[in-house]
């Protein structure tokens, strides 16, 4: 069973660290703030008030043996970079810290960071595509210029198996599931129908996938 540290448990903080909990993992919270500490105490493994800048203080709690630690500090962009350098000082195996801005982000690449969200921008993204599209109902952009989302099958698939309706060759995108109720399709084959109201799981470029939620 992993282990999770979340340090920061502002809005951002707060989500991941209860999803990661209600998901089955072993979560310590971390926070300066004694409030937001016992507001989360019952519904984690582990939550403690300390100042994550006390290098000791998070040594002491056993950070360093923790397989994922989620700098979640927000507003203080300076603890953040900090908190960040000391963790991987530490031998801590991965470091994913929140950025506010695209310059945030490349200082923490810089600095070793292993993986970097921006949660504010992402919901963002997500939020825009929400307002002017029909059919996406949700999306992870993993580059520039490639997404995965997941999308309401176009009327014209329905009663169609993916080889019919051609979705690689005529619409530039790949399948990888299909979410038809409480069921999930893995990696579903080229004779798999496809039904109405089935939501498809779908990763292209970011242009093939405008046009293909437009139909």
């Amino acid at each position: 069973m992993k282990q999770l540290a979340v340090i920061g448990l502002g809005r951002f903080g707060r989500s991941v660290a209860l999803t990661l909990a209600k998901m089955g993992y072993d979560v310590l919270a971390v926070d300066t703030n004694e409030e937001k500490v016992n507001d989360i105490k019952d519904s984690v493994t582990h939550a403690v008030q300390v100042d994550a800048m006390d290098e000791q203080a998070l040594k002491a709690l056993g950070i360093r043996n923790f397989d994922v630690v989620i700098v979640a500090i927000g507003q203080d962009i300076q603890s953040n970079i900090l908190v960040t350098v000391m963790l991987k000082d530490m031998g801590v195996k991965r470091v994913v810290a929140k950025a506010v801005t695209e310059l945030h982000g490349k200082v923490l690449e810089r600095i070793g960071a292993d993986n970097v969200v921006f949660p504010e921008r992402d919901m963002g993204v997500r939020v825009a595509h929400a307002l002017v599209s029909k059919n996406i109902l949700d999306q992870i952009n993993l580059s520039s210029d490639y997404s995965i989302v997941e999308l309401i099958t176009p009327e014209e698939f329905a009663g169609k198996t993916l080889e019919e309706a051609d979705v690689r060759m005529k619409h530039g995108v790949t399948v990888l599931a299909i979410r038809r109720g409480n069921e999930v399709i893995i990696s579903p084959g080229a004779k798999q129908v496809i039904k109405s109201g089935d939501v498809l799981v779908v990763v292209g470029r970011a242009a093939k996938l405008r046009d293909l939620e437009e139909r």
